[in-house]
C-alpha cells in the first residue's frame, strides 16, 4: 500500500461523481481501499486520445481507459461535429454496430442514446456483427457517419470506438482533429442529451435485409463462379463475430466443404483459447491448422475477432501448411484480379510499408499503382478521390492482413476477401495448381519480392527520445549504402521530398508523416517508422530477386532471405 496524492484523489472523486457506471466507480473505490496509487495514477495519466482510429484502450475506470463515460463524451463530441459540418446529418443518421468483446453491447447502446438525444437518426444492429457489415451499411444508407464498438485484434482486455465518415471510410485529418476538439468542449455526462430508442422515434433496427444485400454484393466479386468449387476449407473465427456470415458467404459462393473450429466459432470476449487473438501472432492459428491437417483441407482461413482481417494458409505437397504473409495474399490478389479483369483505368493501392511487388504487377498490366501512408483509412480515402477522376478501384491492401476488393466496403473486409481468395483457389485447382504454385508463377513473372519487419522496443520517455534521435540522425546523415547496396534515393515524408543520389529533389507524392525510406540499387528498400501505438521504432526491409528460368524456387528464396539478412545486419540500428 502506498500514499495516494491528494491531487490524484480529488481527480478520482471528480470522475466518480460524473461516472454513470457503478462497476467502474466500484473499481476506483477498490483501488483507493487497496492504496494502489500506481493503478490510480495509470488510469488518470492523461486521456485516451481521439485520432484516426477513433479510440482504443484497456477497459477500466478513468479517462485513460475505455468505459461508458469516455464513450458518452466521445459520441456527444462526434454528434456535435456532425451537426456543425455535414449537411443533413440529423436526417442521414449514424450506423452503429458492435462486436463480442466485453462491454461492447453497453457502449453501443450508450452511443445510440446520445445520438438520438441530440436529434440524429440511428440505424443500429441489435446483435454482434462483423465490422465490414457496418461499413457496408453506412454506404447503403448514405449515413453521415458510422460507429463500431470494437478493438479488432487487440488482446482481450481492450475495447475501442471506430468511426466511419460520410464517405463510408475511416476518418482522416482534419476530421479527427475537429471531432477531438468537439469532444474537449463536452461538459459533464449529466449535461449530455440522451434518449431511449422508443422515446426518440429516431431509432431503426438494421435487420437481415442488410446482410442479404451485403452477401449478394460480395458474391459478385468472384471472377469465376462457373468453375467447380472443389476446394476444402478449414476456418476459424477466433472467438470473434465472423463465423456465421463468413461460412454463409462461402457456402453461397459454392464452397460447402468447410470445417470450422467449433471451440472458437461463437463470440466470446474472454478469448479462452487464444492469448492474443491476432492471426499474425505465433500460436494464434494452432487450432485451425490442426483441424486443417486432420481434414486435409486445401486452404485455411482465419478472421480476426471483428472479421475485417483475413489470414490464409495453404496445404503444401508435403502435407504441412504454409501461412501466407499479408504481402503474399495482397500480391496474389493483385495478380489474379488484374490478369483476369482487363480494362482501362484500373487502380490498385497499398500502404508504403507493404510490398512494392504490387507496383510491378500493376505496371505489367497497364494499371495504376499508388502507395499511401500506413493505415487502411488512407487506402480507402485515396481510392474514393481517384474514382472521382475516373479510375476503377480494383484492390487495396496492407501487409497486416487487411484487404478490400472493389468498392463494396470502404475498409478492410475479411469476409469479402475470403470469398475472392476461395474463388482464386478454385481457379488454381481447375488449372492444376495451388495458391503456392500461383505465387511462384507471379514471382517468376514479376520478380520475387520478400519482406521482413524488425522492431526495436524503446519504452518510456527515454525511449521516445531515442526513437526521435534515430529518425533525426538518419535525416541528418543518411547512409550512402547499406550492405554494399548503394542508396539511390532518400525519401523523407516529414519533409515531403525524395532526394536522389545525383542531387535532384522532387516531391515525395505522399501525405506528410514521420517516415523515412531508403531506396537501394537493385529495387530493394529499407524504411524506418516510429510506431503510432507502441513504444517501438519499426524497420521494414523489401528485396527483389530475379529467378533464372531453370532455378528452383527454394534456391531463389534462399538468395532473397540471405539478402534480407544482409540488409538487416547492414543497417546500424
Amino acid at each position: 500500500m502506498s500514499v495516494i496524492r491528494e491531487e490524484l484523489l480529488r481527480a478520482v472523486e471528480a470522475w466518480k461523481a460524473d461516472d454513470p457506471d457503478p462497476d467502474t466507480r466500484a473499481e476506483l473505490d477498490r483501488l483507493i481501499a487497496q492504496g494502489d496509487a500506481a493503478g490510480l495514477a495509470d488510469r488518470f495519466a492523461g486521456s485516451l486520445q481521439f485520432g484516426t482510429a477513433g479510440l482504443r484502450g484497456l477497459l477500466g475506470a478513468g479517462p485513460n481507459r475505455m468505459n461508458r463515460k469516455v464513450v458518452l463524451r466521445a459520441t456527444a463530441g462526434l454528434c456535435a461535429y456532425l451537426l456543425e459540418t455535414v449537411p443533413g446529418a440529423a436526417e442521414r443518421g449514424i450506423c452503429i454496430g458492435f462486436d463480442g468483446r466485453r462491454l461492447s453491447t453497453e457502449l453501443a447502446r450508450d452511443a445510440a442514446s446520445v445520438a438520438c438525444g441530440m436529434g440524429i437518426r440511428v440505424f443500429a444492429f441489435e446483435h454482434v456483427v462483423p465490422t465490414p457489415l457496418v461499413g457496408f451499411a453506412c454506404l447503403e444508407r448514405n449515413a453521415a457517419a458510422g460507429i463500431v464498438i470494437t478493438a479488432s485484434h487487440n488482446p482481450p482486455d481492450y475495447n475501442g470506438y471506430k468511426v466511419y465518415w460520410s464517405n463510408g471510410a475511416q476518418i482522416i485529418p482534419p476530421i479527427d482533429e475537429g471531432i477531438a476538439a468537439a469532444i474537449d468542449r463536452v461538459g459533464s455526462v449529466e449535461s449530455i442529451p440522451r434518449a431511449s430508442a422508443g422515446d426518440a422515434g429516431l431509432y431503426e433496427v438494421l435487420g437481415p435485409d442488410v446482410e442479404r444485400r451485403y452477401l449478394d454484393a460480395i458474391r459478385k466479386l468472384q471472377l469465376h463462379p462457373e468453375l467447380p468449387r472443389a476446394v476444402s476449407i478449414a476456418y476459424t473465427a477466433m472467438h470473434g463475430v465472423g463465423a456465421r456470415l463468413a461460412i454463409q458467404a462461402l457456402n453461397e459462393a459454392g464452397f460447402t466443404d468447410i470445417a470450422s473450429v467449433r471451440e472458437q466459432e461463437e463470440p466470446d470476449g474472454r478469448f479462452p483459447t487464444v492469448a492474443f487473438p491476432n492471426p499474425e501472432e505465433a500460436g494464434a492459428m494452432d487450432m485451425v491448422l490442426a483441424l486443417a491437417k486432420e481434414k486435409k483441407a486445401d486452404v485455411v482461413f482465419a478472421n480476426d475477432p471483428d472479421a475485417d482481417r483475413l489470414a490464409v494458409a495453404v496445404r503444401h505437397a508435403s502435407g504441412e501448411y504454409v501461412q501466407l504473409t499479408g504481402n503474399d495474399v495482397g500480391c496474389l490478389l493483385g495478380h489474379y484480379l488484374l490478369e483476369q479483369q482487363p480494362g482501362e483505368k484500373r487502380l490498385v493501392i497499398n500502404t508504403i510499408v507493404s510490398s512494392p511487388m504490387l507496383g510491378a504487377i500493376a505496371r505489367a498490366h497497364g494499371a495504376r499503382w499508388e502507395q499511401v501512408l500506413t493505415g487502411f483509412k488512407w487506402i480507402a480515402n485515396r481510392a474514393i478521390a481517384l474514382e472521382a477522376e475516373g479510375e476503377r478501384f480494383v484492390l487495396g491492401y496492407e501487409e497486416a492482413l487487411g484487404y478490400t476488393v472493389g468498392s463494396v466496403v470502404r475498409d478492410k473486409d475479411g469476409i469479402g476477401t475470403a470469398v475472392v481468395v476461395a474463388d482464386l483457389a478454385a481457379w488454381c485447382k481447375e488449372n492444376g495448381r495451388t495458391l503456392l504454385d500461383e505465387l511462384e508463377v507471379a514471382w517468376r513473372r514479376y520478380g520475387m519480392y520478400l519482406s521482413r519487419q524488425v522492431a526495436k522496443v524503446l519504452p518510456g520517455a527515454e525511449g521516445a527520445q531515442q526513437i526521435a534521435a534515430i529518425m533525426e540522425r538518419t535525416r541528418a546523415e543518411p547512409p550512402a549504402s547499406i550492405a554494399d547496396r548503394k542508396v539511390v534515393a532518400f525519401v523523407d515524408l516529414a519533409r515531403g521530398e525524395r532526394r536522389h543520389a545525383d542531387g535532384r529533389i522532387e516531391p515525395a507524392g505522399l501525405p506528410h508523416g514521420d517516415v523515412i525510406a531508403l531506396e537501394l540499387e537493385g529495387d530493394h528498400r529499407v524504411m524506418l517508422r516510429p510506431s503510432g501505438t507502441e513504444p517501438k521504432i519499426k524497420f521494414y526491409f523489401d528485396v527483389r530477386v530475379d529467378i533464372a528460368p531453370d532455378e528452383a524456387i527454394e534456391a531463389a528464396r534462399a538468395r532473397g532471405e540471405a539478402l534480407l539478412a544482409e540488409l538487416v545486419a547492414g543497417l546500424d540500428l
